[in-house]
């Protein structure tokens, strides 16, 4: 089964996301350094690295947004990989709304999850991204 290049642009900067957490580097840094020691898709370079900058850009709203809608959880108590995860789904529900559908968004996020995170985190994932959605459409 071939996978979509947008998911793996999307696994290439949750990757990138969560390496910067660990280490402190900048996301472009781990980004380059994946892309330097790994088998990177060259095609999934470029969506990846809109989706670093866009939530580099808005860390704050995207993350205020999570907040908002994750309830009993600290953006904190999450995991690094489910908070990255989520952070490239809102950016994707705020700033390429009429790009990518809401509903593809949140089948994207879950498809990366399945693969990187733990079971429980489709579901609790669908809860987030599925509020924020329901919230985002009303606005």
């Amino acid at each position: 089964m071939t996978v979509p290049i947008r998911r793996r642009a999307r696994e290439l900067a949750m990757q990138a996301l969560y390496q910067s957490e660990t280490t402190g580097i900048t996301s472009e840094e781990a980004f380059l350094l994946l892309r330097e020691n790994f088998q990177a898709n060259k095609k999934a370079a470029p969506y990846a690295l809109e989706i670093l900058a866009g939530v580099n850009e808005c860390r704050a709203e995207i993350d205020q947004l999570i907040s908002e809608h994750s309830k009993n959880w600290r953006l904190e108590r999450m995991s690094m990989v489910d908070r990255n995860i989520i952070r490239i789904a809102a950016f994707e529900f705020l700033k390429k709304g009429q790009d990518v559908p809401p509903a593809v968004v949140i089948n994207e996020a879950l498809e990366v999850a399945v693969r990187y995170s733990d079971e429980d985190a489709s579901p609790f994932i669908n809860g987030i991204l599925d509020s924020m959605k329901n919230a985002l459409e009303q606005d």
